[in-house]
């Protein structure tokens, strides 16, 4: 009998234990080679163990168990050739459906079949179905690897659906306990130490959504079928940062020992909630992006993070970070500095508000943005009038394309 022994690799310098977070598979399994096995969590990041032959599998770590990096916690016998011994009920099954007649069956969690992703709803789905109390069960997931839509609820809602199995609050004492995951753990300290550790202090401004709105409902179709991406906010902030930080260089800047570090690009973090917890995968040298650049850049980071694959190397630098809030409709905030960055721009919901403009009241669609910053690296002149930047680029996009500065301006050479 010929086994293989499948050790914890490492995901990164200075980590030197995981949690085994979820097998993929169960105890006697047959996997192919190169199969992922099992996930592990470490503060920093999920990676995956892949069988690196095919065979059985033993597994000798439970879930939830915190294992040192090059232990032993699984192992597969590489003499089993096709699929493992199976329990009977599960080899009559398997018979009775190699003696049916194939059909063509509609998959039950969309085109992407059983994936990381399977059953977890993209934060718009997640705020509908709280909204509506509309539980994970009733809804048939369709989109990419088994995530759950905004339209997939919509559906649900729409055929309408037994509410008696709701659970609610039931009057009861009981309480229940889990376990701290390794990244939770990391997350609360490094939040703790920024609040202890730096001068923090938060400037707001509201920004005018009314030209981005304009040119995403003249644009966003030919955008769409060009170049494959959705036209959202996100490019639009992430270009008005890029542009204000070539202004304000100090936001861009980060305390490093007794010196300040003022990079010559734009590496900007995007907060994304995933399953496992926010994680903040960085979008390098923005600076240099295109609109349609930075559309693809974030929709690939964020199905990243959201199934699970999101790499230790895909969120190490950043020199500022963007959140957005308004995803899940928040108002107002104070988002929390990333460190060692020194400042990050937080996004809300855009709501419809009366505007006093040019002596008359109109109703707009407005959005508070938020800068958070260490006063230590950067002075009030500044973080205002980074924040007023962003506002002016985003209320006339058109001087994205101009530096920042008016196209009359630069026509003029002022």
């Amino acid at each position: 009998m010929a086994v293989l022994e499948l050790k914890v690799p490492s995901p990164g310098e200075s980590i030197t234990e995981v949690t085994i977070s979820k097998w993929l598979v169960k105890e006697g399994d047959y996997v192919e080679k190169d199969q992922e096995v099992a996930e592990i969590e470490s503060d920093k990041a999920t990676l995956t163990i892949n069988a690196a032959d095919s065979g059985a599998i033993r597994i000798l770590a439970p879930e939830g168990e915190t294992v040192k990096v090059g232990q032993v916690v699984c192992s597969v016998d590489t003499s089993v050739k096709g699929e493992a011994k199976k329990d009977p009920v599960a080899a009559n099954m398997q018979s009775a459906k190699k003696e049916a007649v194939p059909v063509q069956v509609k998959p039950a969690v969309g085109e992407g079949g059983n994936g990381y992703a399977t059953g977890v709803p993209s934060p718009a789905a997640k705020k509908l179905m709280d909204e509506n109390k509309v539980p994970l069960a009733k809804i048939n997931p369709t989109g990419k690897d088994g995530r759950i839509t905004k339209g997939d609820v919509l559906e649900t809602l729409s055929k309408g659906f037994d509410t008696s199995s709701i659970q609610t609050w039931g009057g009861a004492r009981d309480a229940e306990r889990k376990k701290m995951t390794p990244l939770r753990k990391k997350l609360g300290q490094r939040l703790v130490s920024v609040k202890n550790e730096t001068a923090m202090l938060t400037t707001f401004n509201e920004v005018d959504m009314s030209q981005i709105y304009a040119i995403r409902a003249k644009y966003k179709d030919r955008f769409k079928e060009q170049y494959g991406t959705n036209l959202g906010f996100m490019s639009f902030f992430t270009k008005a940062v890029t542009e204000a930080l070539f202004h304000f260089p100090a936001v861009n800047a980060m305390i490093d020992g007794d010196e300040i570090v003022y990079p010559k690009y734009c590496d900007i973090g995007i907060a994304v909630s995933a399953p496992k917890g926010l994680v903040v995968p960085v979008l390098r040298n923005a600076e240099s992006m295109s609109l349609a650049e930075i559309e693809a850049g974030i929709k690939n980071l964020a199905l990243k993070a959201r199934d699970n694959k999101i790499e230790l190397k895909d969120m190490e630098g950043g020199t500022f970070t963007i959140t957005n809030g308004g995803v899940f409709g928040s108002l107002m905030s104070t988002p929390i500095i990333n460190p060692p960055q020194s400042a990050i721009l937080g996004m809300h919901n855009v709501v419809d508000r009366p505007m006093a403009v040019n002596g008359q009241v109109v109703i707009r669609p407005m959005m508070y943005i938020a800068l958070s910053y260490d006063h230590r690296v950067i002075d009030g002149r500044e973080s205002v009038g980074f924040l007023v930047k962003v506002k002016e680029m985003c209320e006339n996009p058109v001087r994205m394309v101009f530096g920042g500065k008016d196209p009359g301006e630069v026509m003029l050479g002022l």
